[in-house]
This record gives C-alpha cells, sequence and structure tokens, in this order.
C-alpha cells in the first residue's frame, strides 16, 4: 500500500511564534514527528506542507520531503487542513501521477508520540477497511459537565441542564460518563473523504486512545517549558522503554 504521512506545519504561529521549529531536547520540534514516521513499518513517505522556508529547510534535514510550498491563501489563522489536504493530494496526483492508499496526518505540535503508537494506529485503520479514519483521543480531564458560558453576567451550563445528571457538576469524576478529547496526535484518513466528503476524517471514526505523555502538545510557552521538563525528567523516555 502506498500510505503517505502528511504533516500539517505553516509559519504563522502567534501563540508560540515558530513553534515549529522550537528546540526541544536539542532538535526542532518537527524533528521528533519526522523521526517517529520514519521508523513506521507502514509509512513509505513523509511530505511536510509549510509555507514556510525555515520549516521547509529544517524538515529537509531531518529526513521529510518538501516538493512543494503550500500558497499563503491558505496558509492563514483561519485557513483549514482541508483546504491543506486538497491542495497536497492535488498537487501529488498533478506532479507525480502519486495517489496514496492512506494519509497519515501527524502533528508537529505533539513531540511524544511514538512510532509504536503510529504503527498501531495505522493497523487499527487497516483493521477497520469499513471505517472513514481513525483520530487519536485521549481521556479528558475537564468534563463538560462541569463547564460553563456567561451570558448576561451570569454562568450557564455548556451541556444544556435537561442532558445531563441533576447536580452533575458537583460530582466527582469517576461518577460521570468517560468523555474524550482529541489530542493532536495522529489521524489515518482516506483520500475519498477528502474529495467525496470533504472532510478529514469522515463520519465513521475509530477511536484510538492515547495516554497523557504522548498528548503533550505544545502550542505555548508554557506547553514548551513543561515538555522541556518532561524530557528532563526522563519521563517520556521511561514510558518509551516500557
Amino acid at each position: 500500500m502506498k500510505i503517505l504521512c502528511l504533516i500539517l506545519a505553516r509559519g504563522g504561529s502567534k501563540r508560540l511564534p515558530g513553534k515549529n521549529i522550537k528546540a526541544l531536547g536539542g532538535q526542532p520540534l518537527i524533528c521528533h514527528t519526522v523521526k517517529a514516521a520514519k521508523g513506521s513499518k507502514h509509512i513509505n513517505r513523509i511530505i511536510v506542507s509549510t509555507d514556510d522556508e525555515e520549516i521547509a529547510r529544517i524538515s529537509k534535514s531531518c529526513g521529510a520531503e518538501v516538493p512543494f510550498y503550500r500558497p499563503s491563501p491558505i496558509s492563514k489563522d483561519d485557513s483549514t487542513e482541508l483546504e491543506a489536504f486538497e491542495h497536497a493530494l492535488s498537487w501529488l496526483k498533478e506532479k507525480e501521477e502519486y495517489v496514496p492508499d492512506l494519509i497519515v496526518k501527524l502533528f508537529p505540535t505533539t513531540p511524544f508520540k511514538t512510532t509504536k503508537s503510529i504503527d498501531k494506529a495505522i493497523k487499527l485503520m487497516l483493521a477497520n477497511p469499513r471505517a472513514d479514519s481513525v483520530r487519536s483521543v485521549r481521556p479528558c480531564k475537564e468534563h463538560p459537565y462541569k463547564m460553563w458560558t456567561i451570558e448576561k453576567k451570569r454562568l450557564k451550563s455548556f451541556v444544556p441542564i435537561e442532558n445531563k445528571p441533576k447536580e452533575a457538576h458537583t460530582l466527582a469524576y469517576q461518577s460521570l460518563p468517560t468523555v474524550y478529547i482529541q489530542n493532536a496526535c495522529i489521524d489515518v484518513t482516506k483520500p475519498s473523504n477528502v474529495w467525496k466528503k470533504k472532510s478529514i476524517t469522515g463520519t465513521e471514526i475509530v477511536p484510538f486512545v492515547m495516554d497523557e505523555i504522548e498528548s503533550i502538545d505544545i502550542n505555548t510557552p508554557l506547553d514548551l517549558k513543561f515538555a522541556e521538563l518532561v524530557l528532563k525528567e526522563g519521563i517520556a523516555w521511561k514510558k518509551k522503554s516500557k
């Protein structure tokens, strides 16, 4: 099978400027993800979609391809992943007659994802041929039953009162249903979702549950400091060795 790893890494981050190439553990952030992808038994091509020359240079230096630059109109703050997918797949088909069977989307901001988890997600997709995609998630630490909006200077339950148990916001977490949140680590999807459903994941999505360490997502200076602490304490490496 032709299994393409596509890493989306534009250069316009606002909360942490240059985040995709910030140093972590002595190497640029994006290189952690490229390295994990290179170890996969299933991925046979790794492409970074970026609009930034420095990201492109560093991505190439750690082993990824950058055969094109993402156009600036689809590299803005409000640009969608779907636009980036459509551009990448169109370019590859038109310029190289290359059409992947599966696409593994990896996020450069989650550096602790392992090759083992990437291959597990791919195998899960292969074991569910009728599914549209596999999406990685982690257990949610902030339960939606305990979330609020503010309207007219008063708290209003984010989840409608009638849709949750009475006084759910006062209950212990173990008394509430388990909820998962997408963790910006791994998506495995079919090109047909992009063209036929105008979606990255489609509607039939198989969950791939990951742990808290692999789910660390770097988007702010504080996130980066925390990731550095995790590295310093050897927590991520202890997990990998298990």
